[in-house]
């Protein structure tokens, strides 16, 4: 996959965070990019990034962390438990906690190691069958469940809005749920979204093609 010109990155990054408050984090989602194409965004100043895939993230972060310590390692994509030691090993947060089993493997692995990321629990807001995520009337109990019984450091919660919908009623949605919550993280907004999603109160932004370019998958 051929990322956008190295110029194009940086004047994207630039873009972006000029409509961005300075207390959201823009989230630089690399998934099928090249590491180059990290390390041109790298330069632009840009040090959040986000990966679908452990195993991608694996790969792709060790090298240019030597030259970029303090790199910033988010995992946005579905976990399986067989994972969760490799993500813990290799990822800074979590975006997508969303299963009682998945907590009870964090849990186990935090104590194991002494590494506790910050975690987001994943709000099925639209309650997709297909989507990964909590449904949003299960959200305060699983909420509490990973915070008092598990204590696992959840920070705040995540959504991705159904593809076909506006996306302002999930925001708004994923927003109450947090309150109530006394959360005061969202991760919420994509390259399509994100600026409404920054109405909403959106503290990270996980934005992809619209710094890197379009992709194109494997058939």
């Amino acid at each position: 996959m051929s990322a956008a010109s190295p110029a194009s990155i940086a004047d994207a990054i630039q873009t972006i965070r000029a409509e961005l408050p300075a207390s959201t984090t823009l989230i630089a989602v690399a998934k099928t990019f090249p590491a180059s194409a990290v390390a041109e965004a790298l330069a632009a100043g840009q040090r959040h990034f986000g990966e679908n895939r452990v195993q991608e993230g694996m790969e792709k972060y060790p090298a240019l962390r030597q030259t970029h310590p303090d790199l910033v390692l988010h995992l946005i994509g579905p976990l399986q438990t067989n994972k969760v030691k490799q993500a813990v090993a290799h990822f800074d947060v979590i975006h997508t906690l969303d299963r009682p089993k998945l907590a009870e493997e964090l849990a186990r692995e935090f104590e194991k190691t002494g590494r506790r990321l910050p975690c987001f629990i994943q709000v099925n807001t639209g309650e997709e069958p297909q989507k990964a995520g909590v449904a949003p009337l299960e959200a305060d109990a699983f909420i509490h469940d990973c915070c008092e019984r598990l204590g696992l450091p959840v920070v705040g919660l995540m959504c991705i809005p159904p593809a076909d919908e506006e996306p302002s009623p999930h925001f708004a949605l994923l927003r109450r749920i947090a309150q109530r919550n006394g959360l005061e993280q969202l991760s919420m907004g994509m390259s399509g979204d994100y600026s409404i999603a920054v109405q909403f109160g959106a503290t990270h932004v996980r934005v992809g093609s619209a710094i890197f370019g379009g992709r194109t998958y494997p058939a």
